[in-house]
């Protein structure tokens, strides 16, 4: 299932991941003038397709929402750029890299310091069994899976189904949770974040009302953030729920480790690979976080071995996607009837 993963884990001429870092490192300098030619070769198709797509509202509804639904691909660009302002790798200036990030955080709904902060508890605790819950998608043990109530093990199964987790919890996520600065409520920085970005979206919303009325919002609006919202969920999703992944419990968990081996290499057609931003080479990005996500194809070129390591293509992470529990003795993701199977 999945091509390279134990290969690359044993291989003996592997550098372990903490040797990674001093190499990687040499890869973190973003270019100011590559960032933003990367800014406006995303914002200004983003625009040019919000305004076609109102245009053709005299046309055609379908018409407008094809247009809408083609400009879904350049708001998850959006994320992706913003994703890097926040881990300080798009312009060497950090007070650029945050105030663009905030910005951008107004076009994908996402309060850009409420994130950044559930986004860095991420990195630091991925594949830590005794820290999950904060950025992460809920993943159980076996064992935890088998102590449930009978209504509690319902309840992970609806929560893990791919009606809900790729349906109705992307629009949850982006259209409702991202209003308020859930898990860091005790402090005002972050209520700010959320409320100057909902304040700044409401406000663009009246405007697009006053002018154009409520079918813009129906039609151009809801529909690219809804598809953006599904497949950022789906990336974030294969980035480390796959049958090989990492986790360990707190005293055998090693950070560098954990960010290597339990994040995938998502590896995509070029095309999509360029409207997502290389976020799928994941495992390169957890290890150093710094690298912007346009010299990611540069590190899998420099080195072989990264290239090679714990690839995933499409058909693949569609098999994953039935994958629910984290099994501590063989040390892999299962499905509930593998589960229930092994009991």
């Amino acid at each position: 299932m999945f091509q390279d993963s134990a290969e690359f884990k044993q291989a003996p001429e592997a550098r372990e991941a903490r040797d990674w870092v001093k190499i990687l490192s040499t890869y973190r300098e973003p270019s100011g003038l590559r960032s933003a030619f990367e800014l406006a070769v995303t914002l200004l198709p983003f625009i040019a397709l919000w305004a076609l797509a109102w245009w053709s509202l005299s046309v055609s509804a379908w018409l407008t929402l094809a247009i809408s639904l083609c400009n879904a691909a350049f708001i998850l660009r959006l994320f992706c750029i913003q994703h890097d302002c926040g881990h300080a790798a798009f312009f060497k200036n950090r007070t650029v890299s945050d105030w663009t990030g905030r910005l951008l955080g107004v076009l994908t709904l996402t309060p850009y310091d409420v994130w950044k902060r559930t986004h860095s508890m991420h990195h630091s605790a991925s594949g830590n069994l005794s820290r999950r819950g904060m950025g992460d998608v809920h993943t159980l043990t076996v064992a935890e899976y088998r102590a449930l109530s009978p209504i509690k093990r319902l309840g992970y199964r609806m929560y893990r189904h791919p009606i809900v987790l790729f349906g109705l919890g992307p629009g949850y996520l982006f259209f409702l949770q991202n209003r308020l600065p859930l898990g860091l409520m005790a402090k005002a920085k972050y209520w700010f974040s959320a409320m100057a970005t909902n304040a700044a979206t409401i406000a663009a919303l009246l405007i697009i009302l006053y002018f154009g009325g409520l079918m813009p919002i129906l039609l151009i609006f809801v529909p690219s953030t809804m598809l953006a919202a599904t497949a950022g969920v789906w990336l974030f999703y294969v980035q480390h729920q796959f049958e090989a992944t990492h986790w360990e419990a707190e005293d055998e968990w090693d950070l560098h480790h954990a960010a290597l081996h339990g994040s995938s290499h998502y590896v995509l057609p070029s095309v999509l690979q360029w409207l997502s931003a290389n976020i799928g080479i994941h495992h390169v990005h957890h290890l150093y976080s710094r690298i912007p996500f346009y010299r990611l194809p540069e590190v899998l070129r420099d080195q072989p071995d990264l290239a090679q390591g714990n690839r995933m293509t499409i058909r693949e992470s569609l098999v994953n996607a039935r994958l629910h529990l984290w099994d501590e003795k063989s040390k892999r993701l299962m499905s509930f009837r593998e589960a229930r199977a092994a009991g």
